[in-house]
This record gives structure tokens, sequence and C-alpha cells, in this order.
């Protein structure tokens, strides 16, 4: 959805005297990127689910589905906290909206081990019939997660989850 703005203005010389001209240049209404950075706290932890929840509204999904993915962010972030250390004691949450699905990168510095342990959250019994990379589908908490990646960069260990979504016009 496009929305006009006053976003820049032209400053000319006529006659003497300078005159403006605002120019209207369509922007997004809606955010496709946004990034946090958190303490340890798990108000902080429900802050981050409630931008994952506006993405997730914003983008089509059903009620359902919107609540395990907040869900999921939630205990993720939750379950980094532990991971923090008194050297780096942030979390930095981006939430990216792309036309074809929904991610949540969890970064934090210092540890070359995936952001979040989530064998707590998933549990340490994989079941077979699921696929590497994708959340297994006996997971209560990670249900609304369709696929999780981590890696590690340059000291920085990032855990990225993921919702697929269908391609349509977007809420507001």
């Amino acid at each position: 959805m496009c929305a006009w703005a006053a976003t820049d203005s032209t400053t000319v010389q006529i006659a003497g005297k300078p005159a403006t001209f605002p120019w209207r240049i369509p922007v997004d209404a809606e955010s496709k990127f946004v990034r946090l950075q958190i303490e340890a706290d798990p108000r902080l932890a429900a802050a981050a689910g409630g931008a994952a929840r506006y993405f997730a509204d914003a983008a089509g999904l059903e009620a359902p589905a919107i609540a395990g993915w907040q869900i999921a962010i939630v205990a993720a972030c939750k379950e980094a906290f532990a991971h923090l250390t008194r050297e780096h004691p942030r979390l930095e949450v981006s939430f990216t909206r792309l036309a074809d699905r929904l991610e949540v990168a969890l970064s934090q510095e210092g540890e070359s081990a995936p952001a979040v342990g989530f064998d707590s959250l998933i549990g340490s019994s994989p079941q077979s019939d699921d696929a590497p990379g994708k959340a297994p589908s006996g997971s209560p908490v990670l249900r609304g997660v369709d696929r999780v990646q981590y890696e590690s960069k340059d000291g920085t260990a990032v855990t990225r989850l993921t919702k697929y979504i269908a391609p349509t016009t977007p809420r507001c």
C-alpha cells in the first residue's frame, strides 16, 4: 500500500526570494523492517512478540497463525536472554517482511553457539519425519515457525526464524 507523505522539498531562487515546492513522493505506508536492541527483560520479549504480531497481522495471516508466531518469538527471545553476557548484554531482534515470508533474526555478540538454545524449546529428540532446518511439528512453542536457521559471522551468532506467507494484499 502506498500513501503520500511530505518527505522532501526543493528550494530555488526566484526573483531574489527563496521559493519552496514540496514534492509528493510515494512511500510505503507500512514498515517492512524493524530492528530492536533489547536487554534481558521478559517485558521486552513481550514487546518483540507484539512487533511480530503486527507484522503477521499486516501480512494477512489468520488469528491462530498470528498467535503461534507471536508465542514462538517471545519464547525464542526469553531463551536467548540466558545466553547474554555482561560484556554483551543486548539481544538484537530484526523483523523483516518479504513478499513470501516473515523473518525474525535474533543476534548476539560473543558466542559461536546459536543465539537461541533450541534444544530447550524443541526438545532433545526431534521426530523422524521432520526435515532439517524446519521446526519439528511436535514442538508446541515453535509450531508457529516454518523454518529455523543459524549462522555465525564475525563473532555474532544469528538465529533466523521464518514464517512463510501467501502473497496477498496487506492489511492496514
